[in-house]
């Protein structure tokens, strides 16, 4: 890749992701309308010119291997949609393949990678094989209906080509005539083909060049129309507006059973897009010596997440700037003769603190997409995994609409592969098998995400044959995970936890998929990162759900301040339930845990100072006395809840959270570090990470026990 200033870079790097993500979008949908036996025109189009623009914006920059690959693949696609070739699952095998090689090819590009030169040269071998196109079909018979031989001359091929297939299909053909001013054709156009398309297809549009009035421009558009001409009129409210059903010829007796082929079109880009999509030229309408509007339509800009990442990060320093003036309102209101002062700078924080909070909210909006990202390329991925072990998938899923960060969304693909992988390797049978047991003979694995409070749930369940928990057990056991002693006390859940545990696997040999140990760990670990949990549930012979619960932004947090051991410490007010006192009379011990009854409820405790091993003073009891009464931080992330044990609650704060640096990065318990604005830093607290400690592998238990 040619030497380029970041912006440029990032803007190459940016646009060739958006190309493939649409790219990967609209072949899942037209691989879905080839399975039920149908097809859409424009969607083929569409994939034409993403391809088309893929080749003249990698060429631009200079990447010859993606250039090359979009030819070839362009040329393809162009057989495809003049109906030149035949659209066959081989020849999608192929499109899937091209995308997902166009995203190797970025990543090299930006030096993650390595070139896929070998796969490219597969890939060009197999374009060579599906892209043999057949002889030519006929000319179309438009010339027998009553259409200007103008208009049927400057038809380009694809034109042609949608033209024939609509009169073979026996769908009637339509002119309609309008006339849009200058100032606003383009707004106009597209509410006419938007108003059209669920009445048929429109072929082309030409400006007639009959208009007597300079600042408008009439068009002449011919559609294949499904509808009836009253029906395809009444879709118009316009009074400029004329639809007219083109009748037949009459043929000339000595011809009428030849019929007469389209006059030859001049010559023209053949990669000119579908007339849906085509813009008229200067040469096509009469704007010679007219000021030509240079406005750009588009309302959006590409923004790097790393400028956003700065702005927070002001954000959170205004934050303590905003603690600050508070506490100086505190102390100017206590202060005589500073009434009038105090009053002041009362208005001043107000405003402030809302102007902030416009500023902060705002941001966030704009980090936030859609899952929707995400869960398409997982899509490509089942579709590729349940071809290569022969086990037929389909992928179900509902709120792609669902938005989180654009951070944690780049974190998510890798966790979300394993489960995918997973599910289909280990947890979808075989067809034979699900046809044995009275299942359909694909496997169905459903995605699906909802926001829940200030948290995003993620849930990925397939109906496959479900977790045995006797054969984690035995694993567990055979793999030095439990002793036989040990697991005796577990329960089903604490069973299925092992299946998150690095090295472990229940295959005695690995496959191509599975069976290392290292991949569901890693989804527990990514997961944990992102200040989330991952649970799992399982029936036997039905199938497995698993749910990740992520907060939905990690930028900006509020939070509960508060003082354990001395230490100073923030609990993410996303996970935390309520905080209550404590009262010593209702602690007991149960298997050398604390615990409490709340709400009916099994509480475990954990004395957060002891968690983190930090001295305390010697007591008999929690709760001392009335003066020294600690308080019960209750949290929760997903099914694990659990109370804090801490002593002060120091009241709550927005926070913008600090990496800790390299060092401190593999200390487990510690989302980061914010500035809390007097002189102090506050450790954040990883809830989902102590969770799983104290929950799920029961480390609580390695604290220092007090018995009563």
């Amino acid at each position: 890749m040619p030497e380029l200033g970041d912006k440029a870079r990032e803007d190459f790097f940016s646009e060739a992701q958006e190309i493939i993500d649409a790219l990967s979008g609209d072949l899942l949908r037209l691989e879905d309308l080839v399975r039920r036996g149908e097809t859409d025109a424009e969607l083929v189009n569409d994939l034409f010119r993403a391809v088309h623009t893929m080749k003249g914006l990698s060429g631009l920059f200079g990447v010859a291997i993606m250039s090359g690959l979009s030819h070839e693949l362009e040329e393809l696609l162009d057989d495809l949609r003049l109906g030149r070739a035949e659209l066959t699952p081989s020849v999608m095998d192929v499109l899937f393949r091209a995308v997902e090689l166009y995203g190797r090819i970025l990543l090299a590009a930006r030096g993650e990678g390595p070139e896929p030169d070998d796969e490219v040269r597969d890939l060009l071998s197999a374009l060579a094989q599906v892209g043999d196109p057949g002889p030519s079909p006929s000319p179309a018979a438009g010339s027998q209906y009553e259409i200007d031989p103008g208009v049927l001359g400057v038809l380009t091929e694809y034109e042609e080509h949608r033209l024939r297939v609509s009169l073979q299909s026996g769908t009637r053909l339509c002119r309609i005539q309008v006339s849009f001013p200058l100032a606003t054709i383009d707004t106009a156009l597209e509410e006419l083909k938007d108003r059209a398309r669920p009445h048929g297809e429109i072929i082309t549009y030409l400006p007639t060049g009959d208009g007597g009035d300079p600042d408008a421009v009439e068009l002449e558009i011919l559609i294949a129309s499904k509808s009836e001409p009253e029906a395809l009129a009444r879709a118009f409210t316009a009074s400029n507006v004329v639809v007219e059903e083109l009748k037949k010829r009459a043929p000339p007796p000595e011809r009428a059973a030849a019929g007469r082929a389209l006059p030859e079109a001049p010559a023209r880009d053949p990669e000119v897009a579908s007339p849906e999509h085509d813009e008229l030229s200067a040469a096509d309408a009469p704007l010679a010596g007219r000021d030509v509007a240079l406005r750009s339509v588009s309302q959006t800009v590409r923004v790097d997440i790393r400028r956003l990442d700065h702005l927070m990060n002001i954000v959170g320093e205004l934050a303590i700037v905003r603690g600050q003036v508070a506490r100086l309102a505190e102390r100017t209101r206590s202060t005589p003769g500073l009434r009038e002062i105090n009053a002041e700078v009362q208005r001043l924080h107000r405003a402030f603190d809302r102007h902030l909070t416009q500023m902060q909210d705002g941001i966030l909006e704009v980090r936030m997409v859609p899952l929707g990202q995400v869960f398409e390329k997982l899509a490509r991925a089942v579709r590729q995994i349940s071809r290569e072990v022969d086990k037929p998938t389909n992928l179900v899923v509902t709120g792609a609409e669902t938005e989180i960060d654009k951070l944690i969304v780049e974190e998510l693909s890798d966790p979300l592969m394993h489960m995918i992988r997973n599910a289909i390797d280990h947890g979808i049978e075989s067809r034979n098998g699900r046809m044995a047991v009275g299942k359909p003979a694909v496997g169905t694995i459903a995605l699906n995400a909802f926001q829940k409070g200030n948290q995003v749930v993620i849930e990925v369940e397939d109906d496959g044959r479900g977790i045995d928990p006797a054969a984690v057990l035995a694993a567990a056991l055979r793999l030095g995970f439990t002793t036989p002693d040990d697991a005796v006390q577990l329960g089903e859940k604490e069973v299925l936890s092992f299946v998150f545990a690095a090295g472990f696997t229940t295959r005695a040999e690995a496959t191509l998929l599975s069976g290392r140990g290292v991949g569901m760990d890693v989804v527990k670990t990514n997961i944990s990162r992102l200040g989330g949990v991952v649970d799992v549930a399982s029936d036997l012979g039905i199938g497995t759900k698993m749910t990740i619960t992520l907060p939905i932004t990690l930028a900006i947090i509020s939070v509960l301040v508060l003082e354990a051991g001395g230490r100073t410490f923030c609990m993410p007010l996303a996970n935390m339930e309520e905080a209550i006192f404590l009262e010593p009379r209702e602690v007991r011990f149960v298997e050398g845990r604390e615990v409490m009854s709340q709400r009916g409820a099994t509480l475990p405790l954990v004395r957060l100072a002891r968690l983190f091993g930090i001295d305390e003073p010697e007591a008999g009891e929690l709760g001392r006395s009335a003066s020294e009464r600690r308080y019960v931080v209750i949290v929760s992330v997903g099914s694990k809840r659990v109370g804090f044990v801490v002593d002060k609650l120091l009241g709550q704060q927005d926070i913008v959270i600090k990496a800790l640096g390299r060092s401190l990065r593999g200390v487990r318990g510690f989302a980061g570090a914010t500035e809390l604005g007097d002189q102090r830093v506050g450790l954040v607290i990883d809830v989902g990470a102590l969770l799983d400690e104290v929950v799920t592998t029961g480390e609580a238990r390695l604290l220092p026990e007090a018995r009563p």
